[in-house]
């Protein structure tokens, strides 16, 4: 979501713990399409990625495996089919994973900013560091759609409000804390994975949200840098 009321004064102004990358965040579930039985383009690749026996071919299991993966992450129509949604979902998990717990090793994220919360759009990765010291994360985030993209570049944190709600979409913005215009953290009841994705902000779990209202504080940096895919 993306928008702000601004209410009061704009405020300008620790053990490091790494939190590990989960791929199995989940969605509400969505009522379930046909299972389709016509093989997809990315067939191979989807069964590797599900465990699957990689033969290429469609079958009921790999339908019902496929479409269940769909329904998790809110990607539609889920009827099981191996097309280039669902495998560009797949394929950004598995490079999300390979970051590890080096994820500023290409020293794009500001170094000598102290505390900072650092957003790859590329990699849907967001992690907050101090000095070169990881902090948190990296996490998986849900950023900007195409048409509504999270603005790159440095930027402070100036207003946070715990309960926040959209005065544009009238949606709940828990642990809301806004750095660029109506651009924020906050959580969602979403899969970080759950397409197109978002109007601008920077969605999280709620468990990482709550990590971030704990570890920033208005005036802490942040910067958000890379391209996220499809837009």
């Amino acid at each position: 979501m993306g928008d702000i009321r601004r209410r009061g004064a704009v405020a300008l102004g620790i053990t490091g713990l790494v939190a590990p990358l989960t791929l199995a965040l989940g969605t509400a579930p969505a009522q379930a399409a046909s299972c389709t039985t016509q093989t997809g383009p990315y067939q191979k690749q989807v069964e590797k990625f599900l465990g699957r026996p990689v033969d290429g071919q469609q079958s009921t299991a790999d339908c019902k495996a496929i479409q269940a993966f769909q329904t998790k992450h809110g990607i539609t129509p889920n009827a099981g089919y191996a097309g280039s949604v669902t495998w560009g979902v797949m394929d950004l998990m598995n490079k999300q994973k390979a970051v590890g717990n080096k994820p500023n090793k290409d020293g794009k994220c500001p170094v000598n900013k102290g505390r900072i919360a650092c957003v790859n759009l590329t990699l849907q990765l967001s992690w907050i560091q101090d000095g070169s010291r990881l902090v948190y994360g990296p996490v998986p985030v849900r950023t900007g759609r195409n048409g509504y993209e999270t603005r790159t570049g440095l930027k402070k944190i100036y207003w946070r409000d715990i309960d926040h709600v959209s005065t544009i979409y009238n949606v709940p913005m828990p642990y809301s804390q806004f750095f660029d215009g109506g651009q924020a953290f906050h959580s969602v009841g979403l899969s970080m994975w759950n397409p197109p994705g978002s109007h601008g902000c920077v969605n999280m779990t709620t468990t990482t949200a709550k990590k971030y209202w704990s570890l920033l504080k208005n005036g802490d940096d942040v910067f958000v840098y890379g391209r996220k895919p499809g837009t």
